[in-house]
């Protein structure tokens, strides 16, 4: 398989659009399920909770008691002490995908957990 392109798509942007495009995988990686969107309206190929951040990690980054800094190094050491990013990945290559869509719902697009699981993807995918 050729190197897979992994980025990312705030989930608000693309409601009710004709869904991926040949190649692409789309996976919401958020814990939750976006608030106010109904499910019919997002298409996507798969919700992965296993590879969002842990309740606790989530909790205390949105409620102020971590900096970004600290959230991202934490929330990098739960994906590398598991399994999920690389089982993700694995998914992706098996179902043929050329680009995997990392769907979110937060609204900050510069510090969000998607982009550091982009980066640890990444990693992984070499």
């Amino acid at each position: 398989m050729s190197a897979l392109t992994i980025t990312l798509e705030r989930v608000h942007d693309l409601l009710d659009d004709d869904g991926p495009a040949d190649g692409e995988r789309r996976v919401l990686v958020d814990r939750l399920w976006p608030r106010g969107v109904k499910k019919e309206r997002l298409v996507h190929d798969e919700w992965d909770k296993d590879v969002a951040p842990s309740s606790e990690l989530r909790k205390a980054f949105h409620g102020g008691v971590l900096d970004f800094e600290e959230f991202s190094a934490r929330y990098r050491r739960e994906l590398e002490e598991g399994e999920a990013a690389q089982a993700l990945l694995d998914r992706a290559e098996e179902d043929g995908a050329g680009t995997l869509v990392l769907l979110f719902a937060a609204k900050d697009l510069e510090h969000n957990h998607a982009q550091v699981l982009q980066e640890v993807l990444q990693d992984l995918a070499g």
